[in-house]
């Protein structure tokens, strides 16, 4: 249940969602997000595209001009200048995230940890720009992440690789620290998230004694969310640091209940979608009953949770863009709920993924098939920009 509205946004507010956009860019994004509501057409396109790739075939100009365009910022942090600053005129932040994943040389990971560090310089001289982000299979590598996180016996090379891990992770959050820029690191698949949790952990206690930089993020269709929050906020409590954090609803369910089921463990997922819910609402009230001890940012494109942390913000009495408390949306969607919150005032930031078109597909392809097999959610993008489209040909009238 809702607690007492003081004043409830209205998210059917196209106009003010899409005042940016031109005729012909909410035509794009209308066919964009119509093939995108198709299942088998993104199954199809996603094989067709890597095909391409592999043949060398000339798509990035395609790529470019579609699917990249609307959910990328750019190739680099100064490519992505212009989006930030126009976000920034409708009181909508930015948060870097430079998006290159699952290399496996010392050599990329070595050069997007220095890329990671270079987006926290930019934020500590952006004022648009409050955090920097990453993902730690950007920088280590995946089957060195399971063994440990496994408690897998490591050979001495594989020690020394987990050590070169450690000085990157280190050394992006070390740099937030020294230029007061919190740094969110992604949640990752259940099974290797126990050594990202560990390893963050250990740095929130070394660098969150005044303020919250290091954030982990969680994944609130996991069933044993609420538990590790919790936990971990004891943790900080005990350890007299500042707990950070995101919590979103989550990003690999198909690859997770996949994975137990061939292994034969327990899904780690929530049951349906009404338990992801219960949970992720149950936690923003739990934020909220301690947020002077919680720094948090809740990333959804869902209507209600979104309504709930604002009138729940609204209903205690703190400034509705109180520094320690931030709504989030991914670039190229729920501008319904992103830009109707910057109208109100709460503090709000876009995630704005960044990189070289073939770099950025294994991220685009997620974003398609998450948009296909979440229900309601391209439909809910199409039905709204239909709407902002019959609104202003009637207004032109």
């Amino acid at each position: 249940m809702l607690p007492e509205k003081t004043n409830s946004i209205d998210f059917s507010n196209v106009e003010i969602a899409f005042r940016d956009q031109s005729n012909a860019s909410l035509r794009e994004a209308y066919q964009l997000f119509k093939v995108m509501n198709n299942r088998i057409m993104v199954k199809i396109g996603k094989h067709l595209v890597s095909f391409a790739f592999a043949m060398h075939f000339p798509v990035k100009s395609i790529l470019r001009r579609t699917i990249y365009r609307h959910f990328v910022g750019g190739v680099s942090i100064e490519d992505c200048s212009k989006t930030i600053e126009k976000l920034a005129k409708r009181n909508v932040m930015s948060i870097l995230d430079y998006a290159l994943e699952g290399e496996g040389s010392d050599e990329v990971f070595d050069k997007t940890c220095r890329e990671v560090i270079r987006t926290v310089e930019f934020a500590d001289k952006n004022g648009s720009v409050p955090f920097s982000a990453f993902k730690i299979t950007g920088i280590a590598r995946f089957d060195l992440l399971v063994k440990v996180s496994e408690k897998q016996p490591l050979t001495e090379e594989e020690k020394a690789a987990y050590s070169r891990v450690e000085e990157r992770v280190d050394s992006i959050f070390r740099r937030g620290h020294d230029l007061n820029v919190p740094v969110l690191i992604d949640a990752e698949e259940t099974w290797i998230q126990p050594v990202l949790d560990e390893l963050v952990m250990k740095l929130m206690a070394r660098y969150n004694k005044e303020r919250a930089i290091v954030q982990n993020t969680y994944q609130m269709y996991r069933h044993d969310s609420i538990e590790r929050i919790k936990v971990h906020h004891q943790m900080a409590l005990t350890g007299g640091f500042k707990f950070g954090l995101k919590i979103v609803r989550g990003a690999y369910m198909e690859k997770e209940r996949a994975r137990a089921a061939e292994k034969g463990y327990p899904s780690p997922i929530q049951p349906d979608k009404e338990a992801t819910d219960h949970d992720f609402d149950e936690i923003i009230r739990y934020f909220m009953d301690h947020h002077a001890t919680i720094d948090f940012m809740v990333a959804t494109h869902n209507e209600y949770s979104t309504q709930l942390l604002a009138d729940l913000i609204d209903t205690s009495g703190l400034a509705r863009n109180h520094p320690g408390i931030y709504f989030s949306q991914l670039y190229g969607m729920s501008d319904h709920i992103t830009y109707n919150l910057a109208e109100q005032n709460f503090n709000v930031a876009k995630y704005l993924p960044y990189g070289e078109v073939k770099t950025m597909m294994p991220y685009l392809f997620r974003r398609a098939e998450e948009n296909s097999s979440v229900k309601g959610q391209t439909s809910r993008e199409l039905r709204l920009i239909q709407a902002e489209i019959r609104r202003r040909k009637s207004a032109n009238q």
